[in-house]
């Protein structure tokens, strides 16, 4: 503060407290996220602070307004005697096959009358098994002399091919849905006595997605179908082949459709607007998401209608809570009391229209005061400052966020799209990297299936092996029949 010399006025040191005060409370959200980057957890859930609790009673009287009265109230009850709990656990699953070792006793049983026995089930594991079909087709003359006879080899996934198809769901599975790279499954095949090259493995992952590109368009028509769309996007690293050693930061934008229980993955090399606008320009309807400015051309359009995400405005309150506990406490606590409303619907198994009714009643109410709150709030903080940032993306999202509550097939978040895009996190923890963009645009066929088939129960191992079966030679305008929404066996063998 410059004075020229001269002692400041009143007005210039309370301008200067002011200007001092919000520059310490975002330096403070600074550090808190620097210590929580480096020490904290990364968990979401709120706790309100119990007031009893941080009272640690150091001979400081409380305040009139907090100071509450007690009353002593004794009883006496006779104590209740413990009973012995038996040993229990849950039973094995009946589809399990059962291996039967009788024991009899050492001694001498013969003329004994048998009169009971007691059955002992112990689970155990041996490692998977390979085994070999010997296809052999005896060859007939014909009496004639016109030509010979011989049995039709049943359809293969890759014709002239060493690989089954429960090997090829298997190398699948095992990469896509259990996050093991290929060269660990080579390991393995090894310890088995069977050593597969690398790009043979490899070619049997890129046939398998070639194979199944006609269903994941299907997947794709499907969703975009929905009356109703999720969408986020979640970066995946992938080898430049132009840059020996170097990686390049590729996008897998996720697209979710909550009624029918569908998604799809579609491959982007970048995070630009141009991959939500080239799937979703003829889509008409409802669409969720975050605010990333890559949605905004099509908020903006008329034929949809854009939702926000509350999951999203609530994480930015909590990164402030620390910096500004006060404001952000809060506002916690109003979108706390707006997850109560939604999960009261959801253990109700309230239809949508017996939802509406109830946020209408519960919580448009906490959505005034909140939009009340924003505008009050709005010029009192630093906007680069961790709370400044909460306030005003609430606030320019406002419109999105509270759209849900008039709408009940409409989540409170796109958390359910986050759920559907984990299993890519946990992959690339493993894997770390694509080793190519087109080898990015294979995952994303086979996370489109697997990850529909989990979401209806149905085993995705059983899924894939009966698929890869039949799609060689199935109708192409029927195609749709093997979609994981129209699987009629959800178990696995």
């Amino acid at each position: 503060m410059e004075t020229s010399g001269n002692t400041p006025t009143k007005e210039e040191l309370l301008q200067e407290n002011a200007r001092l005060a919000a520059e310490v409370a975002y330096l403070k959200g600074e550090l808190s996220t620097l210590k929580r980057m480096i020490f904290g957890q990364k968990r979401e859930r709120f706790v309100p602070p119990d007031p009893e609790q941080m009272n640690l009673e150091l001979g400081v009287e409380p305040s009139g307004a907090a100071r509450k009265e007690i009353e002593q109230i004794s009883y006496t009850r006779s104590k209740p005697q413990k009973q012995p709990t038996p040993h229990s656990r849950n039973p094995l699953p009946p589809h399990l096959p059962r291996k039967e070792i009788v024991i009899e006793p050492p001694e001498d049983i013969e003329g004994l009358k048998r009169i009971g026995e007691e059955v002992t089930e112990e689970l155990e594991y041996k490692p998977g098994s390979l085994y070999v079909n010997r296809y052999i087709r005896p060859q007939y003359a014909r009496e004639n002399g016109d030509g010979i006879l011989i049995g039709t080899l049943p359809d293969r996934p890759i014709e002239k091919g060493i690989p089954g198809p429960g090997l090829l769901s298997h190398v699948l599975i095992s990469k896509y849905v259990d996050h093991l790279p290929l060269y660990r499954q080579r390991q393995q095949l090894k310890r088995e006595g069977v050593e597969i090259a690398q790009s043979t493995i490899t070619g049997w992952v890129q046939y398998c997605s070639e194979l199944l590109e006609p269903l994941y368009r299907a997947q794709v028509e499907a969703v975009l179908r929905s009356s109703y769309i999720m969408a986020d996007e979640t970066p995946i690293r992938v080898l430049d082949k132009n840059k020996k050693g170097k990686s390049h930061t590729g996008y897998y934008w996720v697209y979710y459709a909550p009624l029918s229980r569908q998604a799809f993955f579609d491959y982007r090399d970048n995070r630009s607007r141009e991959g939500p606008h080239d799937i979703l320009g003829n889509y008409r309807g409802r669409l969720q998401s975050d605010g990333y400015t890559g949605y905004d051309n099509l908020a903006e359009r008329k034929d949809i209608t854009a939702f926000g995400c509350f999951a999203h405005a609530r994480r930015r309150f909590e990164k402030s809570l620390e910096s500004d506990p006060s404001r952000s406490q809060w506002m916690l606590e109003q979108i706390q009391q707006l997850y109560k409303v939604e999960r009261i619907a959801r253990e109700g198994q309230l239809s949508p229209q017996q939802r509406l009714e109830l946020r209408q009643e519960e919580s448009v109410p906490v959505l005034g005061q909140i939009k009340d709150w924003l505008h009050r709030e709005m010029g009192k903080v630093l906007p680069r400052s961790q709370i400044g940032q909460a306030i005003g993306y609430m606030h320019s999202f406002w419109g999105r966020l509270e759209r849900y509550a008039s709408d009940g097939e409409v989540e409170i978040d796109n958390n359910l799209v986050e759920n559907t895009i984990r299993p890519v996190a946990l992959g690339r923890k493993n894997y770390l990297f694509a080793g190519s963009h087109n080898g990015a645009k294979r995952a994303a066929t086979i996370y489109s299936l697997v990850s529909t088939a989990k979401l209806h129960q149905v085993e995705p191992f059983a899924y894939l092996r009966d698929i890869l079966t039949r799609i060689a030679n199935y109708p192409h305008k029927q195609i749709h029949e093997l979609l994981p929404v129209n699987c009629k066996h959800p178990a696995s063998e």
